[in-house]
């Protein structure tokens, strides 16, 4: 091995360990057998915008991989209150706002959580995808959070299409 490739092996693995450092709250680690290096990690995530949401990605950890798989997934719940000014703070285009995103590999590879609100139906949805085309398709997963019954919810019908 020449001295370059060697150097190069070890500043993956400084910026794989770095990148993993900066996880959010882990909640589990779930092992997925006694012969592979592979995990999965749950952790918890507080939407910065909206305290009162509380998220829990899961997502496989090859410890000795240099990528990680992009299968995740994710489910969010209110856990607070969630107020009108609250709402009013965040980006409510029809394509939302990344809240949170993690490196999955040491090139381009990334998980993104993304919110959008649903002002018709008055709802937040949180969807977690993977930046890299696996297989012909991103994976992804979705989840939501109906604002019924908290103080951000709005009376109004919402008409039915058709």
């Amino acid at each position: 091995m020449t001295r370059c490739s060697i150097g190069t092996l070890l500043l993956a693995a400084m910026a794989t360990l770095g990148l993993t450092a900066c996880s959010n709250d882990e909640v589990a680690d779930v092992s997925l057998g006694l012969f592979t290096t592979k995990d999965i990690k749950v952790e918890a995530f507080v939407d910065p915008d909206i305290p009162g949401v509380t998220c829990h990605i899961s997502h496989i950890k090859a410890n000795l991989n240099l990528a990680d798989p992009s299968d995740m997934g994710i489910a969010c719940r209110q856990t607070g209150p969630i107020t009108a000014p609250m709402l009013a703070k965040i980006d409510q285009s029809k394509s939302g706002e990344v809240i949170f995103k993690a490196s999955k590999s040491i090139l381009f590879k990334s998980l993104k959580i993304r919110r959008i609100y649903d002002q018709t139906h008055q709802t937040l949805l949180y969807i977690s995808y993977s930046t890299k085309e696996v297989q012909g398709s991103h994976k992804h997963s979705l989840t939501s959070v109906p604002l019924y019954n908290t103080e951000a919810w709005k009376s109004q019908q919402v008409q039915p299409a058709g």
